[in-house]
């Protein structure tokens, strides 16, 4: 049983107006480095096996975040690709409103699993989905590997692609994705058993972190049952 926690990183300049993507050199904000703060504070009580993110700045700076509190040097940070950002290609850095009068718009809203971004370096939203999900498939047999089954990891990665692995887990068509929520610094919270996964917070934002401690020895954390069975009646 491994337990990933799903970062978003913080805000950007760039954040909601426009179309980010994979823009070099976009940072956090002001607000951006706030958020993160916050969030590595609510975090530091958790143990971390590993802290991995997205090459992209505004990742990686959310992540050194989580790691100053954990008292852990940057250094420790692992990057994977897989994690980062949709290929938007051509669509990169333009206006989320002059986007939207595009009929490829409609697409990615209502039948995403179509959906390939324009350009030579456009991605398919299915393979990004992909590539994100056989990420945290080998991660968790990493981290199990070296850390125990019981072992807790973060990613700090993007709202999709967050999006993506959030409806891989709960067994949704990726045309379902767009009903899912990953705002910035959000926590979203997978907790990976043989079973099946179990979706423990989604789109978090604040709040206490006390049911991702490790349970006490002799309890199995009550809820999910350990072994991958569902409490019948909703656990405790």
């Amino acid at each position: 049983m491994t337990t990933l926690l799903l970062v978003r990183h913080g805000l950007t300049a760039m954040t909601g107006p426009l179309l980010a993507g994979w823009t070099p050199g976009l940072g956090l904000d002001e607000r951006g480095r706030a958020q993160a703060r916050d969030l590595a504070a609510r975090l530091a009580p958790v143990p971390l096996a590993a802290v991995v993110s997205s090459p992209l700045d505004r990742c990686v700076q959310t992540a050194e975040a989580v790691v100053r509190a954990h008292g852990t040097p940057v250094e420790k940070i692992e990057l994977d690709e897989r994690f980062g950002e949709v290929h938007y290609g051509d669509w990169t850095g333009r206006p989320l409103k002059e986007l939207a009068e595009e009929p490829l718009w409609k697409v990615v809203q209502a039948h995403p699993s179509a959906a390939r971004f324009p350009g030579e370096d456009g991605e398919a939203m299915a393979d990004a989905q992909h590539r994100a999900v056989s990420a945290v498939r080998d991660w968790n047999a990493r981290i199990a590997a070296e850390h125990g089954p019981g072992a807790t990891y973060a990613v700090c990665s993007h709202g999709d692609i967050i999006k993506a692995i959030v409806a891989d887990a709960m067994g949704l068509h990726l045309d379902q994705f767009q009903r899912i929520q990953a705002a910035p610094a959000s926590l979203t919270v997978i907790r990976y058993t043989e079973l099946r996964p179990f979706l423990v917070r989604l789109n978090d934002t604040g709040g206490d972190v006390a049911d991702l401690l490790p349970p006490p020895p002799g309890e199995d954390g009550g809820g999910d049952g350990g072994d991958g069975d569902a409490a019948v009646g909703g656990g405790a």
